[in-house]
């Protein structure tokens, strides 16, 4: 049977910036030399139940866990590096004593460095639990639409988690649901604490924007195997780092002095809202979603000019087309001024919806 990949952007401009590698304090022992020749990255697995311990357990005597070649593993339990847990990197324990779901984010493996969160939970998607987590403070080979590589230093937030779902027509609108989790998490969050919301939005597909900049963005894979898709989400937001774009917490000094969001609270709050919304999309599908998704996307009403060659391929025609919504299978749904209805698709990194342009149509 053929799959599609379903790619979504990654978070790009709060989050380019070249710097050097950097090793953990778990690693300082090595020697400099060595250090610059291999890679070394530290896992560190945690559960929330005594069943998912048992699975971190299990999993570093087995040490079954795997990176790229070119990367050196160490795998560690949570409870063998309390001791050493420097101020500013993820607190698991805080993160668990927030999370309240069933499946969702449960089963967490953290690194302070790693080359890409969601290469761990694709090269591992069969060892690790469905709905299992991975979090990095600093993501040095980070993926993205069109094989782009995207560092993301410290100040963001870099998570990737498992889904498995057996109907293939509902794969493409999981950006949707995870793009939707993360916005009412925050809003969740800030108003709990008792502040204006931040004014977060969806820019169809897979991008947020926080003030007119962008802030986060989402990358889905899937792949299909044993009559199910298994499916990889990548979330990066930026929390703290305010150039060169935005970030949360600076739009938040704006409303609020001294209160500013923590990453373990947002995570934790994005999967105590994810499991809720994703139930409602297998059980239900999307249409119950779609009028908090349309609140809280940029597009209602956008007018945009669509490009497209005539049949010889010669001439290139445009018109002007009017977003309606979504089509029921996750695509813009759009009118023309002479009223014809049309579904329009993103056309790699050519498609830029603020400046009004979509590169490809495709007729109702």
């Amino acid at each position: 049977m053929l799959f599609k990949n379903y790619n979504c952007n990654p978070i790009r401009n709060s989050f380019l910036f070249k710097q050097q590698p950097r090793f953990s304090h778990f690693t300082l022992n090595s020697s400099s030399a060595k250090m610059e020749s291999i890679q070394q990255c530290v896992l560190v697995l945690s559960g929330k139940s005594a069943n998912e311990k048992e699975v971190a357990k299990s999993l570093k005597e087995s040490m079954s866990l795997k990176l790229a070649d070119d990367v050196k593993l160490s795998t560690f339990l949570q409870s063998e590096t309390e001791r050493h847990r420097q101020k500013d990197e993820f607190n698991v324990d805080s993160y668990m004593a927030s999370l309240m779901t069933t499946c969702f984010g449960r089963f967490l493996l953290w690194s302070p460095r790693l080359p890409s969160t969601q290469d761990v939970v694709s090269l591992n998607f069969s060892d690790i639990p469905i709905g299992s987590v991975c979090i990095a403070d600093v993501q040095f080979k980070g993926r993205g639409r069109s094989q782009n590589v995207w560092e993301s230093p410290k100040g963001g937030l870099l998570f990737s988690f498992t889904v498995q779902m057996e109907d293939g027509r509902v794969v493409p609108l999981v950006q949707y649901v995870v793009c939707l989790a993360v916005t009412e998490a925050i809003k969740d969050i800030v108003l709990e604490n008792g502040f204006p919301p931040l004014d977060i939005r969806i820019k169809w597909p897979n991008d947020l924007y926080l003030d007119g900049l962008k802030v986060g963005g989402i990358l889905c894979t899937s792949t299909y195997r044993s009559k199910k898709f298994n499916v990889c989400v990548g979330v990066g937001l930026n929390v703290d780092n305010d150039k060169p774009t935005t970030s949360l917490n600076a739009a938040l000094r704006k409303l609020t002095f001294g209160y500013q969001l923590q990453r373990e609270d947002i995570t934790s709050a994005f999967f105590n809202k994810f499991e809720h919304l994703f139930h409602t999309l297998i059980n239900h599908g999307f249409r119950p979603l779609e009028e908090l998704y349309y609140k809280t996307w940029l597009h209602s009403g956008q007018r945009v000019v669509v490009q497209e060659k005539n049949e010889d391929q010669e001439m290139l025609m445009e018109n002007v087309v009017t977003v309606q919504g979504l089509t029921s299978s996750g695509y813009l749904l759009a009118i023309s001024d002479n009223g014809e209805m049309c579904e329009l698709h993103p056309d790699g990194n050519s498609f830029d919806f603020f400046k009004g342009l979509v590169k490809r149509k495709h007729s109702c």
